[in-house]
């Protein structure tokens, strides 16, 4: 009796160990672990890149404005305005209107749909010269007008669609490294965009 009094704490505190021992090994299962550390590398990953400008275009100008006038067809006075113009042009996408989901049941990363570029051209104007005369003086107005006209000009020098196209390309380049890790990961991409052809995924 005395015996099987000293040996029950012993079974008791055996058999603790052994469901101590089989929770704590559940808890880390390693098929468990691996899937969720894949889906949170490439969650994250897809997170940093955000709102992402692919390509940048710096160009600048010289533009010289005339203004005079006439008399009976001749001209009796004029002046000029030289302006500086410098225009920076982005192609920017915003990832977070990007549907893309990450399947880690079944290793697959899903692109449902890609963000559509956003064009950003900004021109800044500067006065170069102003060739003014006592009897025709340049106004405000005028200088207004010249640098609006400088500014459109800019703009519409700007060749959009080419820089849609390289863009695009940019961002696919950017992309290719998410589909990169993916596959390192084990995970097959699937597209649903029909955009992702020249990646040969």
């Amino acid at each position: 009796m005395r015996n099987f009094k000293v040996i029950l704490p012993f079974l008791a505190g055996v058999i603790l160990m052994i469901i101590l021992f089989f929770s704590f090994r559940s808890c880390l299962n390693p098929a468990e672990k691996t899937e969720k550390s894949d889906y949170y590398i490439l969650t994250n990953q897809i997170s940093k890149m955000n709102k992402m400008v692919v390509l940048e275009q710096n160009t600048s100008s010289m533009q010289k404005t005339k203004m005079g006038y006439e008399f009976f067809g001749k001209e009796v006075s004029s002046n000029s305005i030289i302006t500086y113009t410098k225009t920076n042009a982005q192609v920017s996408y915003d990832l977070n209107k990007m549907k893309m989901e990450v399947d880690s049941i079944n290793k697959k990363l899903i692109i449902r749909e890609l963000p559509e570029p956003e064009i950003r051209i900004t021109p800044s104007v500067e006065i170069q010269s102003l060739d003014d005369s006592f009897f025709n003086r340049i106004s405000e107005k005028d200088i207004k007008n010249v640098t609006q006209k400088a500014k459109t000009t800019a703009i519409n020098s700007i060749d959009q669609n080419r820089l849609k196209g390289e863009g695009k390309q940019q961002l696919m380049e950017n992309l290719n490294t998410i589909f990169v890790l993916a596959k390192a990961l084990n995970y097959t991409i699937e597209d649903q965009t029909g955009k992702l052809g020249v990646l040969k995924l």
